[in-house]
């Protein structure tokens, strides 16, 4: 079930799900090229996932989403190269209508918000070189508290006005359908608007309930694979974990949805939100822009507008990507591009850097003695002997093109940065690192260096070599440093700086730098503390930030009520939504994790979770799948001599809706 806070929480919930395209008249089915056996729509249309905007992520039904602010969007469209990197449809959401249909069953425009009517801003649009897009839903009313017009019923009639307007794009969604069959009901919308002869991208969003994935590609051109995202590291790495297994029923012509992009919208790093958009690209995803763009950053617009990352979701093959391994929240997810190349992408889901790894044989790349390696955020072309590898920071993801090349002597070769041992500090005592600087090319890096540097009033000092005359194919400059925080620095995260220098070969000089954090900490008091009163060294929430001894409660900091569950209230703890993670510093000098774990009663009957708790990278307890028909559940975990513990709080593997989760009397012994 959907949250009572986002628009697709305040549906009725039945089963279907929105966005497909429809054929031309008479158009026939064809096969789908991604090998599903599933006929498709051979109508042209969404040939490649849709690019665009939707207001609904930024403006909600606010009053300053109208007339005005569509037309700034292709604008700024236009005057930010965003038109230029294949963005093309405006998209409006819910709230553009009257709440009642006119005399003849009309949908009327509401004349605050568009007092020219759509098809005077669908012209403006167009004029731009653009196309418009439209909502409406596959019921009664739509999702709206207010209640505006939905389609049921009234398919033919609404198509036909959409047609007259000018839409290029219907998105269709789920709210109010009165238990109506969704294949029906989608493919009913399927067939309005191919009976109006205008080509019209259909996109069918019914939270992939009922498994559109299976039986939509000869309705639509894309469908919502997942309930709505939110503009939190949880939502969006949970979205992605739901749309990843869905590759082989992706295509030319329809695709999976996993929602609209959130970046820009402030609840993210740019290390998350550039994670967001090349994972989105690598599977092909619509990419549909969900921030507000008329106050959007220059790294907003950097992010949205990197046009090597746009070349993957938009490959003409239109494959997309597949999973080659995710052991311990390394991922490595490979794309078939239609040149032959693969794109890779090296995604860490946790909180820490840590080195991800793959070859070009395992990424179904052909035998060569060495390749090209194109990294598409760096925009630097290098050579590999055949290892694609990096140390990805925290949250982080290394994309790059690679591919057979007989000009990979033209590039220098690729180097690896690493980090050995825990960026955990203790102010005034000095904490051992060691750096490696690899060669991962076929040609030599020459006169290779390397430096290590941290806040002003650090001593960071090499106590090994840190320069090399020459690094050969597999070779490494290990060095040794100590890092030591003033005392008196007060715990949180400090920037630091891995740069490493060489030359290729031809004498060209190259320069590589991997940031990442230092935490300065102190240990946890001896004793028994209770969880919810300690310091944490970071926590991620699927919705809304983790709560200190209340419930999750929806997405403002301090909404939460009394944790209760099964009817019981526990005064201390924390309140978490999945996917959620919270790791504490315990400094190896800890014994045991206790919890009354479980669904928070706030949700009613909803939410499926499971607890885990995580001791150093090693999972010491979890409790399987728990349901808010249950109650509490002890949880007990031997933590001794473990530096770091985390609690994790994962989806139990059916997505996140309504998942709030509680660690009931959370304590740590020590």
């Amino acid at each position: 079930m959907r949250h009572l806070h986002t628009r697709t929480t305040r549906r009725r919930m039945v089963a279907a799900l929105t966005v497909l395209l429809f054929a031309v008249p008479g158009a026939p089915a064809v096969a789908d090229e991604a090998g599903t056996g599933s006929p498709a729509l051979a109508d042209g249309l969404a040939l490649t996932p849709p690019m665009g905007f939707n207001n609904w992520n930024s403006t909600h039904c606010r009053a300053e989403f109208n007339e005005s602010m569509v037309k700034g969007i292709a604008d700024i469209f236009v005057d930010k190269g965003l038109k230029d990197a294949g963005y093309r449809y405006v998209n409006l959401d819910d709230c553009w209508a009257l709440p009642d249909r006119d005399a003849d069953g009309q949908l009327v425009p509401d004349p605050a918000r568009f007092p020219n009517g759509i098809k005077a801003v669908a012209d403006y649009v167009h004029a731009k070189g653009l196309k418009l897009g439209i909502y409406t839903s596959a019921g009664t009313k739509t999702c709206s508290n207010v209640g505006f017009p939905g389609a049921l019923g009234h398919e033919y009639s609404d198509a036909r006005q959409f047609a007259d307007w000018g839409v290029d794009y219907l998105k269709y969604d789920n709210c109010n359908n009165q238990g109506v069959d969704a294949r029906q009901r989608y493919t009913t919308m399927r067939d309005a608007l191919r009976a109006t002869g205008r080509p019209i991208v259909y996109s069918i969003c019914e939270w992939g309930q009922n498994k559109p994935w299976e039986w939509a590609a000869d309705v639509g051109h894309l469908w919502r694979t997942t309930g709505d995202i939110s503009d939190t590291w949880g939502s969006m790495l949970s979205i992605l974990k739901q749309n990843l297994p869905l590759a082989p029923h992706a295509g030319p012509g329809h695709w999976n949805d996993p929602d609209m992009l959130e970046v820009g919208n402030g609840g993210m790093t740019d290390t998350e939100y550039r994670s967001h958009f090349s994972m989105w690209s690598v599977m092909a995803a619509p990419l549909l822009i969900g921030s507000d763009l008329r106050s959007a950053s220059a790294e907003t617009f950097e992010i949205l507008g990197n046009k090597e990352v746009i070349a993957v979701d938009q490959d003409p093959l239109g494959k997309q990507g597949a999973v080659v391994s995710s052991e311990g929240g390394r991922w490595v997810v490979a794309k078939e591009m239609k040149d032959g190349s693969r794109t890779v992408a090296l995604f860490n889901e946790s909180s820490s850097p840590q080195r991800v790894a793959t070859t070009a044989t395992a990424v179904g790349l052909p035998g060569a003695d060495a390749y090209t390696l194109r990294d598409l955020w760096q925009h630097r072309s290098y050579n590999t002997a055949g290892s694609i590898s990096a140390t990805v920071p925290a949250h982080g993801t290394v994309l790059v093109r690679v591919f057979p090349d007989r000009r990979w002597h033209q590039h220098p070769p690729a180097v690896e940065l690493g980090l050995e041992g825990s960026p955990l500090v203790q102010a005034g005592l000095p904490a051992a690192l060691t750096t490696t600087v690899t060669d991962l090319g076929r040609t030599p890096a020459r006169k290779v260096s390397v430096r290590l540097s941290g806040p002003e009033g650090w001593a960071v000092r090499a106590t090994s070599p840190t320069s090399a005359d020459a690094l050969s194919t597999g070779r490494s400059l290990r060095t040794k440093w100590s890092v030591t925080a003033p005392p008196g620095t007060p715990t949180g995260s400090y920037d630091l700086t891995l740069e490493a220098g060489y030359r290729s070969p031809a004498g060209v000089r190259v320069s590589s730098a991997l940031p990442f954090t230092a935490t300065v900490v102190v240990p946890p008091p001896a004793g028994t503390s209770g969880l919810g009163d300690l310091p944490w060294l970071s926590a991620t929430n699927g919705y809304g930030p983790v709560e200190r001894n209340t419930s999750n409660g929806e997405s403002a900091p301090g909404d939460g009520h009394p944790i209760t569950i099964g009817g019981v209230v526990y005064a201390k703890g924390l309140g978490v939504h999945a996917e959620s993670s919270v790791e504490y510093y315990t400094g190896a000098a800890c014994e045991t994790v206790t919890a009354q774990v479980g669904v928070d009663d706030e949700k009613g009957a909803n939410g499926t979770v499971a607890f885990e708790v995580w001791a150093d990278g090693t999972k010491v307890a979890s409790t399987g799948a728990l349901t808010n028909a249950m109650p509490a559940q002890p949880l007990t975990a031997d933590v001794t001599g473990a530096r770091l513990v985390r609690l994790v709080v994962t989806d139990a593997g059916d997505g996140i809706d309504s998942d709030h989760a509680d660690w009931g009397d959370a304590r740590l012994s020590c």
